[in-house]
Formats: C-alpha cells, structure tokens, sequence
C-alpha cells in the first residue's frame, strides 16, 4: 500500500514505518511527503512513550528536525506506515455521540414497543441530554494487542457475520494524568490519532445471562480489531479538537458523516472521568466514542473484500481492507487468512 499524508496538516507528525515488506519498524519523523527514521538522539528520550510523558514542551525537539534537509529523509510513498503509537491501556468511550445513540435506539427497537418511531427518537434525545447534564461518561477497557497499522488487513472472524466499524477520534496520553480536573486535563494531552473500533454486534450482550449486560472482551477485542493511526498528530497542531470533522466510506459510500461538536461528553471532561480511577500513562489511548452511521444502523455489516476509508479533519486517513477468515482447516483449528502487510 502506498503510504501518503492526505488530509495531514500538520507541519509534522510521528509515525512507525518499514522501508521493506517484512522489514524492522522504525520509530519516524513525517514532514510533508517524507520520513525520516528518528530515535533517543532525537527524541531526547529512551523511547517514544517516555518522549511524550514531555510533552508538550518535547515536540519543540522534533519542530527544529522537521525542517532539515539532509539527507536521511526517505519519499513517504515508498515505505509501508503501520500504528504510530504502542499503548500500555486503551480506554474505549461508550454512547458518547448524541445522535449516534438516538440511532441505536430507533435501530434496537423491540418488536412489541407501540410508540411510533419519532417518539421513539424524540424519547432518546431527552434521555441523552439529561445524561449530558447530570450524568458521567461510560468508560471500559480495550486490549492494546488489537492496535494494528492499517497496512495489516483485517480478518473478519468466522464466528459471527455481525462486525461492524465505528471511526473514533483518539486521544493520544502525554504527562501521566491521575484525578485531574477539567480546567487541567488537556494539559496531560501529546496529541491524536485515527481509531476504527470495529465491533462484533451480535456478541455485545450475553444472551446466557441478560443480567450481566455486555461482553466488550469478545464484541471488541478479536486480533486486528482497532486500527489505528498512521499519523499522530502533536496536539498543538490540532487547536479546535471539540469540533473536527470525521467521515468513513465504504466501498466509496459515505457511512459516517459528524463532527466532534455532537459529542455528550467534551474531552476534558474524558480525560478527567478517565483518570479517576487509574493513572492514564504516557503513550495510552483514549478513545472519545463513535459517531452516527454504523452499520447496524444502516443495515449493512462487513464482507469479505470491504474497503473503509476513515479520515478525521487534519489527522489524514486510514484505509483498511476487510477478507473473510477461512473456515477451520482439517485439524479443526480456526484458519487465519492471509492477512499479511499490503
């Protein structure tokens, strides 16, 4: 796959790479249409999460590299990005879009409901701004062993034929933050990457036992299932995070079309609901929830042979191709398709 840094527009960002298929991933420095490999030279640190536990006074190092013209730079259209950053935790966001989740409901409507479907609607809108008001963000864990690149394909498992895609803004950690406050929370900010968190719709709720609720472990956390990146982007090249434009198409078609504006709970308020409970570390992911226009929504999951392309306003774009995993091979071992690196 060609690696480009459309609808990147920040003067640089951060990125993983490979010069070859197969190849050692190199920590790397983007400026425009080039890379260059950077390392604890440059980073004045030992590695990429204790180089952003600085920021945002560290990115001052990489500005002053960004604009040299010597000549270790590579053509960005000739090495393969993969995920940007290597988390410790990622902390997933749930019904946190208020028209998304209004969709949900109209979407889940039990058979037996009488109310006609703009009460329906017009019932869910009071519910999620009330929780806007009075309520707290809906927080659970995701496993950063699923945080790929978009240069591997993501294989859809046999098991269900209900995956689903939620393009989401994430914010990246930078200074340690435990039980800040708002008025502090985005001064523990490095910066922001793409996230698709692809989600298996039917094993979301345990039907053996409906009083335990939802099952995120197996809905969201099969190999693959959170392709992230390929940029991060430094935060003070993104000023307006509470308003950015996200769109995913599928195939071409425009799936998700919202801006961050319609979130119920802004970013501050994220990230200091997050670090209540444990210390948000350097280098984690904070994924701030999935807008309107999922497929559960819109009647229509993912096959085999699926493109999505998910781009958020600045951050560039993410293009993940979906195959079908093959049916288990004669040892009755569940077979991997050939995901491999395009």
């Amino acid at each position: 796959m060609t690696s480009s840094s459309d609808g990147l527009t920040a003067p640089f960002a951060i990125v993983r790479f490979r010069l070859d298929e197969g190849g050692a991933t190199r920590l790397g420095l983007v400026a425009g249409e080039r890379v260059r490999e950077i390392g604890p030279a440059e980073l004045g640190a030992t590695d990429l999460n204790a180089f952003l536990a600085e920021a945002p006074a560290s990115w001052d190092r990489l500005a002053r590299l960004a604009d040299q013209a010597d000549g270790t730079w590579h053509p960005l259209a000739e090495v393969t990005l993969t995920a940007p950053v290597t988390p410790r935790q990622v902390l997933q966001t749930g019904a946190n879009y208020r028209t998304h989740v209004i969709d949900l409901v109209a979407a889940g409507r039990a058979k037996n409901d009488p109310r006609p479907i703009e009460e329906l609607r017009e019932w869910a809108a009071d519910m999620m701004d009330r929780r806007a008001r009075e309520g707290i963000p809906y927080f659970f864990i995701g496993l950063p062993a699923a945080v790929v690149g978009d240069d591997v394909d993501l294989v859809l498992p046999s098991y269900s034929d209900q995956h689903d895609w939620e393009l989401e803004l994430a914010i990246v950690i930078g200074r340690e933050a435990f039980r800040v406050d708002r008025e502090h929370a985005m001064d523990h900010v490095a910066g922001y990457t793409i996230v698709n968190d692809i989600t298996t719709r039917d094993l979301v709720f345990r039907e053996d036992m409906k009083e335990i609720g939802t099952d995120w472990y197996r809905g969201k956390n099969a190999p693959g299932f959170l392709p992230t990146g390929p940029f991060l982007v430094p935060a003070p090249f993104v000023p307006n995070p509470g308003d950015l434009h996200l769109e995913l198409t599928l195939n071409g078609d425009t799936m998700q079309d919202a801006t961050t504006s319609d979130l119920l709970f802004d970013l501050p308020a994220l990230i200091a609901g997050a670090s209540q409970n444990m210390p948000l570390l350097p280098g984690d992911l904070l994924l701030t929830g999935s807008p309107a226009g999922n497929g559960i929504v819109h009647g229509r999951m993912l096959r085999d042979g699926d493109v999505m392309v998910g781009a958020i306003e600045g951050l560039g774009a993410q293009t993940v191709r979906a195959i079908a995993e093959r049916a288990a091979d004669a040892t009755g071992e569940p077979a991997i398709a050939e995901a491999g690196v395009r």
